[in-house]
């Protein structure tokens, strides 16, 4: 593993902005963006170091943009496969996934990424 490397910290979107009942139902995009931005303002707290934000949105959320510090992965199916995807595509790194998804965080782990839950990037 390349400890000098940027964490690898990748957001499952859609479980994310899903955790709290604000509204985001009636706008699945600008909830996604609304993400995006404050991950650029606030990166993941408790973590120090260099870090490399992945914003991973599926279904309505697609289409939404990278900003300067996260970029935006959009799936082009199961946002999970395609976050499952992002961690197997980068075994020398320090990975974090982002998400309540338990079966996610099954899979991920299996392929030795940590996990944390949308508490790490929410209000």
């Amino acid at each position: 593993m390349d400890d000098n490397a940027a964490l690898l910290v990748i957001v499952d979107a859609a479980n994310v902005v899903g955790s709290v009942p604000d509204g985001w139902w009636r706008d699945r995009r600008g909830a996604a963006e609304r993400l995006r931005d404050r991950l650029a303002v606030d990166g993941l707290r408790g973590h120090e170091g260099v870090q490399e934000i992945v914003l991973v949105v599926e279904g309505a959320a697609r289409g939404v943009e990278p900003v300067p510090g996260v970029r935006v992965e959009a799936a082009s199916g199961s946002g999970d496969d395609r976050i499952v995807e992002l961690v197997a595509g980068a075994p020398e790194r320090s990975r974090l996934v982002v998400t309540a998804d338990r079966e996610l965080r099954r899979r991920v782990t299996e392929l030795g990424a940590e996990v944390t839950g949308p508490r790490a990037v929410r209000d």
